[in-house]
């Protein structure tokens, strides 16, 4: 809404710069989040993002609301990208894309969920895990039916494998390891499966 000279009404203005504070405070939490953890310095937060703490806590007046929307943020990113590489890359090609986007996901993550649910364990309001299972089935489906991954295969285990290798790998100081891991379990996907008895 502009007023009667062209110009911007200062109410429209204050919402916009409250919208942009918003997304750089989120954008600035992941990463320092991902550097120190969840019990990062949430003053560090808004001195990085270039605001006072006053204008934090109006946004995420308490830190499970920052994890909260940090945690959504991510998870609404991943789903789009499966959408994005359903819809452009071959099949393989965009279940192993996805699944080393989910790999930088869960590492970067680690200890998030576990805080925010020991702090507020409704606060995020929707099935995280199932948003995220949802993504890989959609992926994994897609590579079955093109013949091109193992039948027996379910999106849980692959979800599973992958928090697996980030957890398994946290503080190890073999920064390829993760990379290394993540290539087996994609061979597995692959593979036929063994025959037993």
């Amino acid at each position: 809404m502009t007023t009667g000279h062209g110009r911007t009404s200062p109410q429209r203005t204050r919402r916009t710069d409250a919208r942009l504070n918003r997304e750089r405070l989120i954008a600035t939490a992941e990463e320092v989040f991902a550097e120190a953890g969840p019990d990062a310095s949430l003053n560090e937060i808004a001195r990085r993002a270039g605001v006072g703490p006053g204008t934090l806590y109006r946004h995420f007046p308490k830190r499970s609301t920052l994890l909260t929307a940090v945690l959504r943020d991510r998870i609404g990113t991943l789903r789009e990208h499966a959408e994005r590489l359903t819809a452009s890359e071959s099949a393989d090609d965009a279940l192993a894309q996805w699944l080393h986007a989910f790999l930088a996901h869960a590492r970067a993550n680690q200890g998030m969920g576990s805080a925010l649910l020991v702090e507020e364990p409704d606060a995020l309001g929707v099935d995280c895990h199932q948003l995220i299972l949802d993504a890989a089935a959609g992926l994994l489906t897609r590579a079955q039916q093109c013949g091109t991954a193992r039948a027996d295969l379910t999106a849980d285990d692959l979800v599973q494998l992958v928090v697996g290798i980030a957890l398994s790998t946290a503080r190890r100081e073999d920064a390829e390891q993760p990379d290394r891991l993540l290539a087996l379990v994609l061979d597995a996907t692959h593979g036929t499966p063994r025959r037993t008895g």
